[in-house]
């Protein structure tokens, strides 16, 4: 393990936290209701999300600091995607069983190798072209008994527009972790966080005169939570990364599949098929292999870097 990381269990503990949260988050806005707008959907779970998060940020005494960039451009350009991302998202979780709507959205970190490649000109040679390849098959297998609803029920199938809003919403996270990676490079990690969710609900506002109605104060509650939780995993997960690297706790993100499953099925009446199991399987397995090539990539580049002599 590299010396930079020297507690890889607590930065995986807290990773496994972060996700049980955001699940957490999820199974209070799947539990909300389908007749709630998107744009207030994404509004509540941005707004509260500030709440613990400017907590934290005072308690680590980051609150003052945290305010101040150097590219208040690029963080709306994240804020816009990202509430794109989050908007779709969320439209196709509540319209599809919990553990569906997280599978498509493994196709995030597969299509952000392809955005990275092309937006970033990283290098990705043929594994990992390969793993996301196959990686993007297995979405295909979840999804199509969903797409061809189109065929059946046309554009009216809740079911089949949801599948569709859930790829849309990853290819649009993938976007949007590209502009975190520019960002990264000039701007503190907490002051990409508090922007986001800033960002985020102010543009949630602009949906204001689109089907926002009084909330009965159960669909409160269960949307204050979900933002609460959203700030909370949002920390948690940030924390993760000062403890270990990302290949170490990366792979660890598809334990949320294993929590959607109990919790769609217990909470939800919903049994998964045959298709949506094997179609997971494919995508995580991808996952992980596209995340192993980068473990081993990365000890690649630190033992060459340890046997450069000082004349290069």
């Amino acid at each position: 393990m590299d010396s930079d990381f020297p507690h890889p269990m607590k930065g995986i503990t807290l990773k496994v936290m972060s996700v049980l949260v955001f699940v957490c988050m999820s199974t209070l806005i799947k539990a909300a209701g389908t007749e709630i707008a998107t744009g207030q959907i994404t509004f509540y779970r941005s707004a509260f999300a500030m709440v613990p998060i400017l907590g934290y940020l005072a308690f680590k005494g980051h609150l003052r600091t945290a305010f101040h960039t150097r590219d208040i451009t690029g963080h709306l350009a994240r804020g816009f995607i990202g509430i794109l991302a989050m908007s779709f998202g969320f439209y196709g979780l509540v319209h599809l069983p919990l553990p569906e709507a997280i599978a498509i959205g493994y196709a995030m970190p597969l299509l952000a190798v392809v955005f990275a490649a092309v937006f970033l000109k990283e290098t990705v040679r043929v594994y990992r072209w390969s793993a996301v390849l196959i990686g993007l098959i297995g979405v295909m297998i979840i999804t199509w008994p969903r797409v061809t609803l189109l065929r059946d029920g046309g554009f009216g199938s809740q079911e089949a527009l949801g599948a569709l809003a859930v790829l849309l919403s990853a290819a649009l996270g993938a976007i949007a972790m590209v502009l975190v990676r520019k960002l990264i490079a000039k701007e503190k990690t907490h002051t990409i966080v508090l922007y986001f969710s800033l960002s985020a609900a102010c543009f949630s506002l602009l949906t204001l005169p689109f089907g926002w109605e009084p909330l009965p104060m159960n669909s409160f509650l269960l949307l204050m939570g979900a933002g609460f939780c959203g700030g909370v995993a949002q920390i948690l997960l940030t924390q993760s990364y000062r403890y270990a690297d990302m290949s170490t706790i990366a792979p660890f993100e598809y334990t949320s599949i294993l929590l959607g499953l109990l919790i769609g099925y217990f909470l939800f009446d919903e049994v998964p098929t045959g298709i949506m199991l094997l179609g997971t399987a494919i995508v995580v397995g991808a996952g992980i292999f596209i995340i192993f090539r980068e473990h081993r990539l990365g000890l690649e580049r630190r033992g060459a870097r340890k046997h450069i002599t000082p004349q290069g």
